[in-house]
């Protein structure tokens, strides 16, 4: 049964859907939230009595993220936290606790393994303290082998055949990085082996093997895949079981994922120590684009209607109904929403007119964690992370690399680590506390001196909402001793939310690739606090407990007059149009999402050890292009150029006519262009309606003559449109770690392979991540892939001959990590809105239907007092009603199709193998 579209059109919610509107396919959306927040009473693999502990975390054993190492504690404290986009089919997720070993390979504590099954057990997910339990080499499998039964029968008796074509993915368990794999079939009391492939995990079998029933009860099949070794016991690679059951009625034929013996799970009793963990996984399956178009409609409509008297309106009702991180979570979704529809701006204005509506004091305004405070904040995040990295980097970066000690507070001074810093005998408080003060000042004031000459590069979206919000503020405080308010609303959510947030947790915003060490986070945190108190302009200076900063307050107070000046020209811009402008991309296509030296293989290098075959390049990737040359000097008169060019081009003197829209993509490629270096002037209407636009010319980098531009240097680049696949590189394919490859097709349509190397798997899974975004709407993508290389005339990982074989692993182009750049999605966003809206459909309707049945006269209204309605007028409360019966009936109809897709859905999954 296909099911029906919605009953009602956008605009009068009357007629069907039109004919011509074709049905697509459910899609699937599956994300998993992973927080390694700390451990406990771990044993110590050091002959200190100590360990340098991190952990590992795989998502069915593909390495996703690896933790900070805190050195020289039992006890530590990560508090990472990390999103990974998967599909919808992974199996388990795994947490390995290590100690970090300067000399030798790293010590192995203990792990900790979910299943899909156990994270889904509940709603919320998982927040506990959960033992560490004992590696067992058995237990660690990992791959899938490809398998095709038939039962037969003759007038010898029954017999099955099993067809073992191949495997992929599996363990290794040699020394050189791969395995000699063979399979062994059981049924019943008979076995057989195949032959064993040498030196590789993804062999090719393509054997018969026929086994004969003997007397006795039905048997299961069970299929082992086990490592071959000339020298001691063999090694187990995995195995996978039917029941007799399914032999009879439905034998496997497909993929299947190989599993351990099964055995009881043994519990360390706590003698390997604990992690808690947080972990959530939401799905989704995602309905054709045209069922959420009603929601979105609707959605849209409420941001423009007034907010004060909304009760009834989705966002009313999403207000109402979360808290906590599921807030957060759809705050987040809402913002990319309206981006993507290029209403940014109204809805942002509608959540903040209803949150200063209901505040009564000015003091507590934004204070609290609202669907109005936090969608302002992932706001800032989703649009203002270049801006912040621009403001805050270089600094960050300075108090990561000088790690000077600095210390305000007498009660946590540590004399003896500063006499052992400067070897000058012990200091005095005194001493310490003015070096300090020098040190936070000298770190202070170019923070400051950055931010407030940031007016012109903060994007122009995000000085557009602090102007409406601004102006919504002192609306609703006019009073003389409220001045301040409309200020403290702004810095509120620029200092206190976005900046300091960041000084305090770089990692954490993108600003450094690791957590800071003790020392260097204490630096932080006073930079931190500093930066809290000229985001509050002074309101709470000398108060409190912290009386210690009393030593800072003379530069806070500097800074804060600054500041206020600052917010006055951030929001002296013009424009009434919608922040964010028309509709678009989250990230610019121009922007610049990732950069950084890589190891790049040099494309043919015959004869050259490969140590000498990849050289370092500094590389650069936007959504249209990832480049690289010899420095990042170089890619920037490079980028400037191609921003140049964009700007002329979107800009052009012999435009047809001004148009809101050329305007608007005018102004965002000059932003863009300015936050690059390039002296655009600001574009203007000519006489003639014509857009007019100066020379862009570059701005010379320091130190650097214009003539000697670096232009000239080699420059490459591959268009982000040509890549079909970027995935990992096995270990044994060149003898290195953190290996990828970009794999591009020419106009030609030929396949062409570029090997990277990262310094660490984070770094690897940043750049397998923001590559595979970039690339995500790219056609014809790979579906198969080498995770080897071609040397030697073969394969490393399949050992075929021809280079043009088909790819031996599937490719993982859905896994990806969460973070500021994902791209926009307004189906997943909706889906993630309407299954909020779920949870309130009840709620709702009784609050403003199920009475009004009994009487819809406007006495009647008058006469209920219920908190919902009590003092609105007849005409609000019909309308009320009326929005109601709306929401719930575009509800109803999403539900509905959702309940008749699912069968579609797994009629298309039945036919497959059957996963044990």
């Amino acid at each position: 049964m296909t099911p029906s579209p919605p009953r009602y059109s956008l605009g009068t919610w009357t007629s069907s859907w039109p004919e011509s509107l074709g049905l697509g396919a459910m899609a699937k959306s599956s994300s998993l939230n992973v927080r390694v927040v700390e451990g406990r009473a771990l044993p110590a693999k050091d002959v200190s009595g100590s360990s340098d502990p991190y952990c590992i975390v795989k998502v069915d054993d593909e390495v996703v993220a690896r933790t900070a190492t805190i050195w020289r504690s039992l006890s530590p404290f990560w508090g990472e936290e990390y999103t990974v986009h998967l599909p919808l089919d992974f199996h388990h997720l795994a947490f390995y606790v290590l100690d970090e070993d300067t000399v030798g390979h790293d010590d192995i504590i203990g792990k900790i393994s979910l299943s899909r099954e156990a994270i889904t057990a509940d709603p919320r997910g998982i927040d506990s303290w959960i033992n560490l339990s004992h590696v067992d080499p058995d237990a660690e499998v990992q791959g899938e082998i490809c398998l095709a039964v038939q039962m037969l029968e003759d007038v010898r008796g029954r017999c099955l055949r099993c067809h073992v074509l191949q495997a992929r993915d599996l363990a290794p368990r040699d020394i050189s990085g791969t395995s000699d794999p063979f399979a062994r079939v059981f049924w019943g009391s008979q076995s057989l082996e195949t032959s064993t492939i040498k030196k590789t995990r993804f062999p090719h079998w393509d054997e018969v093997l026929e086994l004969r029933e003997m007397p006795g009860p039905p048997s299961p099949l069970r299929v082992e895949l086990w490592d071959w070794d000339m020298v001691g016991k063999n090694d187990f690679l995995g195995m996978v079981e039917f029941p007799p059951q399914v032999l009879q009625q439905n034998p496997p034929n497909g993929w299947f994922h190989l599993l351990p013996f099964p055995r009881a799970e043994e519990d360390s009793g706590g003698s390997l120590g604990a992690l808690r963990l947080k972990v959530r996984l939401t799905e989704d399956r995602v309905l054709p684009s045209q069922y959420y178009q009603p929601l979105r409609e609707l959605l849209m409509e409420s941001v423009l209607g007034p907010a004060e008297e909304d009760a009834a309106s989705p966002l009313a009702v999403l207000e109402e109904l979360t808290s906590g991180d599921c807030r957060q979570e759809l705050a987040t979704k809402l913002v990319k929403l309206f981006l993507g529809q290029g209403l940014a701006g109204p809805f942002l204005d509608y959540l903040t007119r209803r949150e200063v509506a209901r505040t009564t004091d000015p003091n507590t305004l934004f204070r609290s964690n609202s669907l109005a405070s936090k969608s302002m904040e992932q706001f800032l995040k989703l649009v203002g992370m270049p801006y912040l990295h621009e403001v805050l980097r270089p600094v960050i970066n300075r108090v990561f690399e000088e790690k000077k000690y600095m210390e305000l507070d007498p009660c946590k001074m540590d004399l003896g680590r500063t006499r052992r810093i400067s070897f000058k005998g012990v200091p005095s408080e005194e001493h310490v506390r003015e070096a300090s003060l020098g040190l936070l000042t000298g770190y202070l004031g170019p923070i400051v001196d950055t931010i407030v000459g940031s007016v012109g590069r903060c994007p122009p979206a995000i000085r557009l909402a602090f102007k409406q919000l601004r102006q919504c503020v002192e609306e609703r405080f006019p009073q003389a001793e409220h001045k301040d308010v409309k200020n403290l609303a702004i810095s509120g959510f620029l200092f206190l939310r976005f900046f300091a947030p960041a000084i305090l947790t770089p990692k954490l915003f993108d600003l450094r690739d690791q957590h800071a060490d003790p020392q260097t986070r204490r630096s932080l945190l006073l930079l931190a606090k500093a930066v809290q108190s000229i985001g509050n302009l002074g309101q709470q200076l000398g108060q409190g407990k912290e009386l210690w900063m009393a030593p800072l307050h003379p530069f806070l107070l500097q800074s804060i007059s600054r500041v206020r000046d600052f917010l006055d020209q951030l929001v002296d811009v013009d424009g009434k149009e919608e922040p964010g402008g028309p509709a678009r991309a989250l990230v610019p296509p121009s922007v610049t999402v990732r950069e950084g030296y890589l190891l790049k293989r040099k494309e043919e290098p015959a004869g050259l050890a490969t140590r000498f075959a990849f050289k370092k390049r500094y590389f650069r990737l936007s959504g249209e292009m990832l480049s690289y040359s010899r420095s990042p000097e170089c890619q920037r008169c490079v980028g400037i150029a191609m921003v140049e060019t964009a700007v002329q081009r979107r800009c052009h003197l012999e435009s047809d006519g001004p148009g809101l829209q050329d305007s608007r993509n005018c102004q965002v490629d000059t932003h863009i262009a300015q936050m690059r270096g390039v002296n655009v002037p600001t574009p203007r209407h000519t006489p003639t309606g014509k857009l007019s636009l100066g020379t862009a010319t570059p701005a010379p980098a320091p130190g650097r003559p214009g003539s000697d531009s670096p232009l000239s240097q080699t420059r490459s680049s591959m268009p982000v449109s040509h890549i079909r696949a970027v995935e990992r590189v096995d270990e044994g394919a060149f003898q290195l770690p953190h290996v990828m490859q970009v794999v591009t097709q020419d106009g030609a349509g030929a396949l062409h392979t570029t090997y990277l190397q990262c310094k660490n798997v984070n770094e690897l899974n940043q750049w397998l991540s923001a590559l595979r975004k970039a690339s995500a709407p790219n056609p014809d993508k790979l579906a198969a892939w080498h995770p080897g290389a071609f040397r030697s005339a073969h394969w490393t990982c399949c050992l075929q001959a021809e280079r043009s074989a088909a790819g031996c692993s599937r490719t993982h182009s859905a896994v990806t990590l969460g973070d500021w750049s994902d791209p926009l999605d307004p189906d997943a966003e909706t889906q993630m809105v309407y299954r909020q809206l779920l949870l309130g459909r009840d709620r709702l309707r009784m609050k403003f239907l199920e009475d009004s049945t009994l009487d819809t006269t406007p006495e009647a209204d008058t006469e209920k007092g219920s908190s919902a309605t009590e003092g609105a007028c007849p005409a609000a409360l019909a309308h009320q009603r009326e929005a109601a019966a709306r929401l719930l009936e575009v509800l109803a109809d999403l539900n509905q199709a959702h309940e008749e897709f699912q069968p579609q859905e797994q009629r298309k999954v039945a036919p497959g193998p059957l996963r044990p």
